[in-house]
């Protein structure tokens, strides 16, 4: 945004002459935060916005883009500049890459991806709004995310958490592999056992038996066009030692399917081979920084 950007700069050649430094520590002009220190020393880091806003003790303190001087919220006393519309949030920006945030009526630049959003929102990439997103119990249609806040999938025409893992896979699974575990990356929101049948060609004698599973999952960052470009999916046997996802997803079509205007579904075949008079396997799959997921397969 331009016009904080001037800011930023008169501010910078007051201290250290022609040298143009960031709003925060790390030398950015970003409007984005996550903390106060991110933002100039008027300014604070909006707590549901993300972005940094002015602080003020009345209007006159404001400039045009957000003239109105008020509470954060009613539940935080804090006065900053508030904005009234979208054309105004412009004024000083050589493009229209703002929006006055119906939410938290402040100026917020538009967003591509749900991560740009504030938490339980959604990103409209159509419009570059961020929006509430359905929690759980909320009507919702289709599947995966849908309309739902991140992190939770539509299920039966309703908003629901993705369950939680309850398995040994889960268990057994080392500290700092669990500190791995999050909610920002890719949700899996679903596994089906897909097949079952004697392939020893494909498997070996030992075990021959090949146990499919197909695991859905949506995420907020396009999903890469290859299996083999698929970094941090992991497998996880019981005993909680781990397996490269892509290892087990075979390279002929229909395996590895992605879907979405961003990109944001892939449906993913993974491929298990156990001993022929098996009939049940304990799955645990996660992406890093993404839910951990427990399956069992019965086949």
């Amino acid at each position: 945004m331009e016009f904080r950007n001037l800011k930023v700069m008169f501010a910078a050649l007051g201290v250290a002459g022609m040298m143009l430094v960031g709003c925060g520590g790390d030398g950015s002009t970003s409007l984005k935060c996550e903390q106060d220190s991110e933002c100039l020393e008027s300014e604070i880091c909006h707590p549901g916005a993300k972005v940094c806003v002015q602080t003020c003790s009345s209007s006159a303190d404001c400039s045009a883009e957000a003239k109105t001087c008020d509470a954060v919220s009613a539940t935080d006393d804090r006065s900053i500049c508030k904005c009234s519309t979208t054309e105004l949030c412009n004024t000083n920006s050589a493009s229209s890459d703002m929006l006055c945030s119906d939410t938290y009526s402040v100026c917020v630049p538009k967003c591509s991806a749900d991560t740009d959003c504030g938490t339980g929102e959604t990103c409209d990439t159509a419009s570059g709004v961020c929006k509430p997103g359905s929690t759980t119990g909320d009507a919702c249609t289709g599947e995966g995310q849908s309309t739902c806040s991140y992190g939770e999938f539509c299920g039966s025409g309703t908003c629901a958490e993705v369950p939680a893992p309850a398995c040994e896979n889960y268990t057994n699974l080392s500290a700092a592999d669990r500190a791995q575990i999050g909610t920002t990356g890719a949700i899996i929101f679903k596994a089906t056992t897909t097949g079952s049948s004697l392939d020893a060609n494909f498997c070996g004698a030992a075990a021959p038996q090949r146990v499919k599973v197909t695991v859905s999952a949506y995420s907020s960052t396009p999903f890469p066009a290859t299996k083999d470009e698929l970094n941090g999916l992991f497998y996880v046997k019981v005993n909680g030692s781990k397996v490269s996802g892509p290892s087990i997803i075979s390279s002929s079509a229909g395996n590895y399917t992605v879907t979405g205007d961003n990109r944001d579904r892939a449906d993913i075949v993974l491929n298990f081979c156990v001993p022929e008079s098996s009939t049940t396997l304990s799955t645990g799959l996660y992406f890093t920084n993404g839910n951990f997921f427990c399956h069992q397969a019965n086949y």
